[in-house]
């Protein structure tokens, strides 16, 4: 089980929530088992997500292992120009 705090605007789609704890073991799990626990997180999904685990932030890596007490942070993706 993971603990995933989340940005603001992913509290409001998780009823408030400032984290939540997940069984994951990829990212695209987490993502998937978010989506299916929030459906109204798939706004910001579509919008992009970005996950931070301990300090390093991945934008499209989703088969990446998350390892054991993982320090995990769910944000919307930044769009750069």
């Amino acid at each position: 089980m993971v603990k995933v705090s989340l940005s603001s605007g992913f509290r409001d789609a998780a009823d408030g929530a400032a984290s939540v704890e997940i069984e994951a073991t990829t990212v695209r799990e987490l993502l998937r088992l978010l989506l299916e626990r929030y459906p109204a997180m798939e706004r910001h999904y579509d919008e992009g997500v970005a996950v931070s685990i301990n300090g390093e932030i991945y934008r499209d890596i989703r088969d990446l292992s998350i390892p054991p007490d993982a320090e995990i942070f769910l944000l919307p993706r930044l769009q750069g120009g």
